[in-house]
This record gives C-alpha cells, sequence and structure tokens, in this order.
C-alpha cells in the first residue's frame, strides 16, 4: 500500500462535502454539494485522479419552489440490495425565506448498474422520530444489517444537531429505534454552532470507527471520532467511545482551514484514503455557507500501534486553483 502517495490537493475545486465510492465495476464514483445548492451530479472514473477531469452528469435538480427547492446539501452515493440510492439534505423555499435553513433528508434510488444513466427517483424524506433539522445522511453495512447514520436537531437538547444510528428496513426507510450516538460536548464542537454532522464509516482492526464535523464551516470546522468494537450492538449507545479531542483541524502552515465533512475509500493500490473539502485562505466575507472554495481533498492514512487511525494534518496545496473565488458571494 502506497501510503507516501500524494494527490493532487485539491482534487476537485469549489465541491464541498465530497463523497467517494469505490464499486465492483473498477470504478471510482463521486458526488458533492455544488457552490449553487441547486443540483445533484455524479461524476466517475477508473482512478482517483481520473475524477479531475471526468464529466459531470446532473442526475437531479432541485423544485422551483417548496419542498426540495433550495439549499441542496452533501449527497452521497451508496449502493443497497443491486439497486443505487443517493441521500441529501434538502431545504425550502416560502415568501419569507424562514425555510432555507430548515433541512430535511431525502432519498432517490436508481436501479441501473450505471447510475450516470437509467431513471432516479424521488423516494421521498426520510422519516425520523422528529419533523426537525436533519442532514448529512450516510449509510454503512456491518454483519448483515444496514445502518442509516445521519445529523438531526432534537427539539429537547440544546445546541444544533447531533448524530443519530438506525437500522434500514430498506433503502429509504429506517426501523427500530434511532439512537443518539453523540452530541456536542467539548469546546472545539461548538464554536459559531454546536454541531456534530457529516458522519463517515470505515472498518479496521476489529472496530468500526466512524467519523465527523463540528464547529462552524470557518476555519474552526474540525473532526473529531467515534469508535465500537465490531461485536457490540451498535445501536446501544453504551457501545460507542467518543474521542476528547479533534483527529483533523485546520493547520496554518500549510494553509488549510477548515478540513472536515469527510468519506472513506481505498485507492487503487490498497491505501486508505480521506476525503474531505477544505479552504486555502482563513478570512471569509460573509457567511462561510456561501463562499465556494470549500474544495473536495484526497490524501492517504495508517493506523497506529494502539489501533487509531492517524490522519496526520491537511496537506498543502499542490495543484494550482483557477480563479478561485476568495471573496465569495
Amino acid at each position: 500500500m502506497d501510503v507516501s502517495r500524494i494527490y493532487p490537493n485539491p482534487l476537485i475545486e469549489q465541491r464541498a462535502d465530497p463523497f467517494i465510492y469505490k464499486h465492483e465495476d473498477g470504478y471510482y464514483y463521486f458526488t458533492a454539494s455544488v457552490p449553487e445548492y441547486d443540483r445533484i451530479e455524479l461524476r466517475r472514473a477508473t482512478t482517483i485522479e481520473g475524477l479531475r477531469e471526468a464529466q459531470a452528469t446532473v442526475v437531479w435538480r432541485k423544485r422551483e419552489k417548496g419542498q426540495l427547492s433550495a439549499n441542496i446539501w452533501a449527497p452521497e452515493l451508496h449502493r443497497i440490495d443491486g439497486k443505487w440510492y443517493i441521500y441529501f439534505a434538502a431545504a425550502h423555499t416560502t415568501e419569507t425565506d424562514e425555510g432555507l435553513f430548515d433541512h430535511r433528508m431525502y432519498a432517490l434510488e436508481n436501479p441501473s448498474d450505471n447510475p450516470l444513466e437509467g431513471q432516479w427517483t424521488e423516494k421521498g424524506q426520510i422519516q425520523t422520530a422528529w419533523e426537525s433539522f436533519a442532514l448529512d445522511a450516510t449509510s454503512f453495512e456491518h454483519r448483515g444489517t444496514h445502518y442509516y447514520v445521519w445529523a438531526q436537531k432534537d427539539p429537547k437538547i440544546p445546541g444544533n444537531s447531533n448524530l443519530y444510528i438506525s437500522a434500514m428496513e430498506n433503502g429509504w426507510t429506517l426501523k427500530g429505534p434511532q439512537t443518539m450516538i453523540s452530541k456536542p460536548e467539548y469546546d472545539w464542537e461548538k464554536i459559531g454552532f454546536s454541531v456534530n454532522e457529516g458522519a463517515a464509516v470505515v472498518k479496521h482492526g476489529g472496530k468500526v470507527w466512524m467519523t465527523f464535523s463540528g464547529s462552524a464551516t470557518d476555519h474552526h470546522y474540525c473532526m473529531g471520532l467515534l469508535f465500537a468494537d465490531e461485536e457490540d450492538d451498535l445501536l446501544d449507545a453504551a457501545s460507542w467511545t467518543k474521542g476528547s479531542e479533534p483527529v483533523f483541524q485546520t493547520n496554518e502552515e500549510n494553509g488549510q482551514y477548515g478540513p472536515g465533512h469527510n468519506c472513506f475509500t481505498v485507492g487503487e493500490n490498497g491505501e486508505d484514503l480521506l476525503v474531505y473539502h477544505a479552504r486555502s485562505y482563513k478570512e471569509i466575507q460573509g457567511d462561510p455557507l456561501y463562499d465556494p472554495n470549500r474544495h473536495a481533498r484526497v490524501k492517504a492514512f495508517t493506523w497506529r500501534e494502539d489501533g487509531l487511525p492517524d490522519f496526520g494534518v491537511p496537506g498543502r496545496d499542490t495543484a494550482v486553483v483557477e480563479g478561485a473565488d476568495i471573496a465569495g458571494k
């Protein structure tokens, strides 16, 4: 495994919340939030670097008004029971714009072998215990069960979002209990906003590892870590241990700010890869959510002798960023 390999950084410009899925057909599939927050794109290539120049195909666009009409965030592509699913969050427009940040989670389904082709069907909102702000869903399989992990606001708990897990009945329906496995409690999770979001799962060394992101989406944004033993009941909150310090964060020396909202994949040579977004500058004009320059980035990582993942620090830019709008919107 070539853990010393340096990938072009950034890999893909102006693509936040990046997600790469390596499929058994030999392709890497990429999706992410686009700066306009108005559509969902997919692209594919047989190599990680090939994703840089791969043509993006729009597979779904937001509605003009009402539900599913604003701020399309953080799509992820998953393969469940022989079909493709895209999970994403969407807000809604109102006359007063009060719904622009009142997100709910939704699913799309496609039975085609190639998710860039065929028909994507809306399967509706993912129903959870509350009708409240919810986003950043991911899914993983463990010992024959598909799990769904997401961020949501519990009306009874102070803060913006906590992390929850549930088993899945099918690709768009949850079943059984939903369990809170993390809420913002440390200072580094509560700067600007009290946030746990953007969960990602990787299994290694007999454990299920889950990263997540915390704080506001400026240079304070960073990643934390949860883990559970692979033998434990993942729906039991007591099975999960949470680290008290961030595991990946801003690195001033390398000019990398606010790394987070990651996923995991495997490189062509079997190396474990961390996929994430970060900016290459600290000062932002206006709302960080409308600054378009959170770029998708990839780096190899290793595992320490004590079994913990070692993500290192976000690497400095190695690729020329074309026409970055540092002023944002």
